[in-house]
């Protein structure tokens, strides 16, 4: 069951908890600040200019930063109907009210589509193993999570189909090495095992960005927060830690 929550303007999934299987990034930092989110879920777009300058303020900092999708509506299982199409069409007009963030209408004048977020996920995940694999430094898997959420949301087009990512591809990835490993077995387990930490770690809504030192994790925030707001918990956070 996925909801939805305008007080909170958070984006949720119905989950268990199951066991952690991931390991962080390869930068060993004293501190790791973990984003959850999922490039379809819709506040997770509004602030994207916010996570966009939190990274940028780890990274000046020497923080690591680890970007972890939740597979918000992994599977699908929405009925892509007129009221489906008219909750969305006023939870994004809300968004767009409150951050600024663009939206688009194309989408929304589909016939069918199935709003399976897996497929957006398992790109990101598999983004991220070619950019680590190649050691790219002007593509990061925030800039291919950003272009996936754009390209969604402002331009209406479906993440689904695996011709989506050809043109954001094309800025620092081989589109067909991408097709090879997006297709495979393995990345549908890794996104798979991504959902799972992030239950593991009480995580079933989105966006959350949490903290972690020395395998302690503390919650900044859920939901929509200002730059300015996340980066202070996270100055306090580090400063409590001296």
């Amino acid at each position: 069951m996925i909801k939805c929550d305008t007080e909170s303007r958070t984006c949720s999934v119905d989950g268990e908890a199951s066991a952690p299987g991931l390991t962080l990034g390869k930068k060993q930092t004293e501190y790791v600040v973990h984003y959850i989110g999922d490039p379809m879920c819709s506040w997770c777009w509004g602030i994207s200019p916010v996570i966009e300058g939190l990274a940028a303020y780890c990274s000046a900092q020497g923080i690591a930063f680890v970007l972890t999708v939740g597979g918000l509506r992994a599977g699908g299982g929405d009925p892509w109907t007129e009221p489906f199409k008219a909750f969305l069409r006023n939870e994004w007009a809300h968004i767009q009210q409150v951050t600024g963030q663009p939206f688009g209408g194309d989408l929304l004048s589909r016939d069918t589509f199935n709003y399976d977020t897996e497929p957006a996920c398992r790109a990101v995940v598999t983004a991220a193993m070619m950019i680590e694999l190649q050691e790219l430094e002007t593509f990061t898997v925030l800039d291919f999570f950003k272009a996936v959420q754009y390209k969604f949301y402002v331009e209406g087009q479906d993440p689904t189909q695996v011709e989506f990512y050809r043109s954001i591809c094309d800025l620092g990835l081989n589109f067909s090495e991408f097709v090879l490993l997006f297709e495979s077995p393995m990345m549908k387990r890794r996104v798979e095992q991504e959902f799972k930490s992030c239950r593991s770690w009480g995580i079933n809504a989105f966006p959350s960005i949490l903290v972690e030192r020395k395998g302690e994790r503390t919650l900044l925030a859920v939901g929509e927060v200002s730059e300015a707001q996340l980066i202070a918990r996270l100055e306090d956070v580090m400063g409590r830690a001296r």
